[in-house]
């Protein structure tokens, strides 16, 4: 980390690697979630969930690129081995085992709910300590609210078909 960069910082740079480490975890489990549930989802409006789901499998990958570049700038390593992203995740991990539709939405959204609640709480943490970690949590909370919205109207729109 830059000298000036870390005089500024008015937080424990350790915590925060932590918690942005749990954060990547996160974003990875979720962009495979996405991905896989995009190849295995059945059910009426197939193809506008696939493309949901593959843009936020995409946004998810966003993201975690945003958070390794600032664990690395904050001087720690991202979590280099997927297996430590089950025993690091906050919100871990759904097996799509009922390929329906709704049952993937359901499981997204309820990803994206715990998504929202981490960056929350980083909000909250970083704020007025830690600039930049709190600009790249609320830019990526404001894609999980995103998310969870449009997940949302797909299930609320499937759910209308008679």
């Amino acid at each position: 980390m830059g000298t000036r960069g870390a005089q500024i910082l008015q937080i424990d740079g350790k915590k925060i690697i932590e918690l942005l480490n749990k954060a990547f975890a996160d974003e990875w489990l979720a962009y495979y979630q996405y991905w896989v549930g995009a190849q295995v989802v059945r059910g009426p409006m197939r193809g506008a969930v696939v493309a949901e789901l593959l843009q936020h499998a995409a946004d998810e990958l966003r993201h975690a690129q945003m958070l390794s570049d600032r664990i690395i700038q904050l001087g720690g390593k991202p979590l280099i081995d997927p297996k430590e992203w089950y025993t690091h995740t906050n919100c871990g991990y759904s097996v799509p085992e009922d390929e329906h539709i709704k049952a993937i939405l359901k499981q997204n959204i309820e990803g994206e709910q715990c998504a929202i609640d981490v960056y929350d709480r980083l909000l909250k943490l970083t704020h007025e300590k830690d600039v930049v970690t709190y600009q790249i949590s609320s830019e990526i909370l404001n894609d999980e609210v995103e998310h969870e919205e449009d997940l949302q109207a797909l299930l609320d729109d499937i759910n209308l078909i008679k």
